[in-house]
């Protein structure tokens, strides 16, 4: 990949509808599920308006203009650090641009800035236990599993299909 060819930046208002799209599909190949576009668009918006509820970021192909992958980052106070951790989550890059460096572009630039600003004490996500493609591209990135397993009640979403 030519890196002059590609931008990654902060996502912006104008970026809602492509959010939303990659959120939608993130959601149907990753889980099957079928996300209501109508809440997800609020929420998207909700957190663009809202800083403190985390930041995406983007990374355009600038010959086309099209935005081919995004990252969002939300927040974790740690009282054992002082510190937050920063959470990647709805990870997406479109298929035609998977296997090419797009999230370890979109990652090594989240890891700088969260280095630069201080008072990130580190980076987690969670990932499907059965998404072992996604867990080779994590790991692979220098992420390493951790120790604990994740546990919840949701009260938005329902089960996944076939729970």
């Amino acid at each position: 990949m030519n890196q002059s060819d590609f931008h990654i930046r902060l996502a912006e208002p104008r970026d809602l509808e492509s959010l939303v799209t990659f959120n939608l599909a993130l959601a149907r190949e990753t889980e099957g599920r079928q996300l209501d576009r109508t809440l997800l668009q609020a929420g998207v918006e909700s957190l663009l308006a809202d800083a403190s509820k985390g930041f995406y970021v983007v990374m355009e192909h600038r010959p086309s203009g099209q935005t081919i992958g995004q990252m969002l980052i939300t927040f974790e106070w740690s009282d054992w650090r002082n510190a937050v951790f920063w959470w990647l989550q709805s990870v997406y890059v479109q298929k035609e641009w998977r296997r090419r460096g797009v999230f370890k572009q979109l990652y090594d630039y989240v890891l700088r800035e969260g280095k630069r600003q201080g008072n990130v004490a580190g980076i987690r996500l969670y990932v499907e236990q059965d998404n072992t493609v996604a867990q080779g591209v994590y790991k692979q990135a220098g992420l390493s599993t951790a120790p604990y397993k994740m546990f919840e009640t949701d009260f938005i979403l329902p089960s996944r299909p076939g729970e």
